[in-house]
């Protein structure tokens, strides 16, 4: 694995324009940033990244299981009660995901490491499995990256795959905050990948849903929501006021409800006592678990929920090295075992592994000058180099 600096594509704004990249700039400064690459072997990409993502998605899965047969677990994932039954049914109902990302510390000299599971709404579709690979064809073409260079990235069609299967010739709605330029680029994107898989589709907001006195949720033609992707957390739909009528209505969701499990860093600590010593996870507990005082002085203290880095810190030596304020963490902290994130030309990087349509397909990169990655991280492209 290295950092490779190189030229930026004299015309990659226009490009992004074309292909509806709004948000490729943040607040004045570049969210993507083509001014290096991220140059991995084979070997790395199938061996380190491809196959240790597969695994921890099987872990994950396993967990699920465990959870929903066992009170204990998830009171201490500190899961509503009243979601309890509506979760089990999803999971023993087999509702089918469509995607996730796990996101991960590795440098190329030892094994992947954990640092939590985007399961639920995992954004960076659109730069991973579009705009990357458009990067890649024309590096290759203009003499930026090597002309054999590859991507590992199948994204897209993965998606294309998994929206095929999970559509059944049910009209698909997609909602989120379609007004935040980011989850409406994404929402355009996730819909256009659904009508190549031939799925019907309409984007609604998530204030838009109406109930029917049936207690099926409706659009804004009183047209009943079959099948919803729902750009907005399952914690949060948990404590709206709809929250009450989920159970009863008869709307299918992706991210599925057994999702609200795993998007959760609690499973961190759990993972860690399921697969001890595994080498893709980093020791883990819960904060005030006794065996926390195990990773002594220096650990990442994460609360449950939390989005784009917030009410994170890392304490190194008893000493906060960094931290991001939030509204998080009324629900409990874990503290995890500091993975040191690998650092090149003062940037701390963080892998993106994604699975969609239960392969692990694809990879992004994020950059921070903070080694807490952060909704304004940059993402850098990768390329596969021998």
């Amino acid at each position: 694995m290295q950092r490779i600096p190189c030229e930026e594509r004299a015309d990659w704004r226009d490009q992004a324009a074309a292909t509806g990249f709004v948000f490729h700039t943040i607040d004045g400064a570049p969210y993507w940033d083509e001014r290096a690459y991220y140059a991995f072997s084979l070997r790395e990409i199938e061996q380190d990244i491809e196959a240790p993502t597969a695994e921890l998605d099987a872990m994950c899965r396993e967990l699920v299981e465990r959870a929903i047969a066992d009170e204990r677990l998830m009171r201490a994932l500190k899961i509503p009660e009243k979601f309890w039954n509506y979760i089990a049914a999803s999971w023993k109902r087999g509702d089918p995901s469509l995607y996730g990302r796990f996101d991960l510390s590795y440098d190329g000299r030892g094994p992947a490491k954990l640092l939590e599971y985007n399961a639920d709404t995992p954004t960076a579709v659109f730069e991973t499995g579009v705009f990357q690979w458009l990067w890649l064809e024309q590096a290759t073409e203009r003499r930026i990256a090597p002309k054999d260079a590859d991507q590992y990235n199948s994204l897209h069609e993965r998606l294309i795959e998994g929206w095929a299967t999970v559509g059944q010739g049910r009209h698909l709605h997609l909602s989120g905050m379609l007004d935040n330029e980011e989850d409406g680029g994404t929402l355009a994107y996730l819909e256009d990948t659904a009508r190549q898989a031939g799925l019907a589709t309409t984007r609604i907001g998530m204030q838009d849903i109406g109930r029917a006195p049936s207690g099926q949720f409706v659009d804004l033609d009183d047209k009943p929501i079959e099948l919803m992707f729902k750009l907005y957390p399952w914690e949060w739909m948990f404590g709206e006021k709809f929250g009450a009528y989920l159970a009863g209505a008869s709307t299918r969701f992706l991210e599925p409800p057994w999702k609200a499990i795993l998007s959760n860093k609690a499973i961190l600590p759990v993972l860690w006592a399921m697969f001890p010593r595994h080498p893709n996870l980093l020791p883990a507990y819960f904060d005030d678990d006794e065996a926390a005082k195990t990773l002594g002085s220096s650990y990442v203290r994460k609360p449950f929920y939390s989005r784009e880095g917030a009410n994170i810190s890392i304490v190194v030596g008893g000493e906060t090295i960094d931290s991001d304020d939030g509204p998080y963490g009324r629900e409990g902290f874990v503290r995890q075992a500091v993975a040191t994130l690998p650092h090149y030309d003062g940037n701390y990087v963080v892998l993106g592994s994604w699975i969609a349509a239960g392969q692990p397909c694809g990879l992004s990169m994020r950059e921070d000058m903070s080694p807490i990655t952060k909704n304004t991280s940059r993402f850098v492209p990768h390329a596969i180099i021998g």
